[in-house]
């Protein structure tokens, strides 16, 4: 059995920061990992913790890609390798989510520990593609092109939402967002009742 394309990495593996450069990447990187980001931003700049993360998330794709049998280039990614690359991160997911056999299906918090499958949870892969998204356009790709925005991983993304939505017995509705308190003016009182 082949073992997986992350773990084939070494360190003179390179990152890809855009269409056409490269420079060393940081093999300890993974997504949501808090640490372990290889910066080329100079001290005095400090990034928010999302663009940290923004970058984290790309150079683990890039790794991903290099790894990849046979390995891919950027330009030819498309939204299927995204897909494998999704399939890939959830053996590392920590989200217990109940089979339809599991007698906890659709409970949110069962009683006992199970057997079921840990995945990675619809919220973090949303909000990694998300990223992702954003990084592959920062990086010189075209919107039209953005492999991350393909119909097939938004199909995806919706179809690990419902399947989790209804093992775990969560909703996942949108929140909705506060609008800002319109001031009705003041409606005059009554004339009090004379006795």
């Amino acid at each position: 059995m082949d073992p997986s394309p992350v773990q084939q990495m070494d360190s003179s593996s390179t990152e890809i920061s855009s269409f056409g450069s490269n420079t060393p990447a940081n093999p300890n990187s993974m997504v949501g990992s808090p640490s372990g980001s290889s910066s080329s931003v100079s001290p005095s700049t400090t990034l928010s913790r999302y663009e940290n993360q923004k970058r984290r998330d790309w150079n683990t794709f890039g790794q991903y890609l290099r790894n990849h049998r046979p390995p891919l280039s950027l330009p030819r990614c498309s939204g299927a390798h995204v897909l494998e690359f999704l399939r890939y991160l959830d053996q590392f997911g920590k989200t217990k989510v109940h089979t339809q056999l599991c007698p906890f299906f659709g409970h949110p918090n069962p009683p006992a520990p199970c057997p079921c499958p840990l995945r990675q949870a619809w919220g973090s892969l949303d909000a990694l593609i998300g990223r992702l998204r954003a990084a592959y356009e920062e990086n010189g790709g075209k919107p039209e092109t953005n492999p991350f925005g393909a119909r097939a991983v938004r199909l995806y993304l919706r179809e690990v939402r419902d399947s989790q939505s209804k093992a775990r017995g969560i909703s996942y509705e949108k929140k909705k967002r506060k609008r800002p308190s319109q001031q009705q003016p003041p409606q005059p009182s009554p004339p009090p009742n004379p006795i």
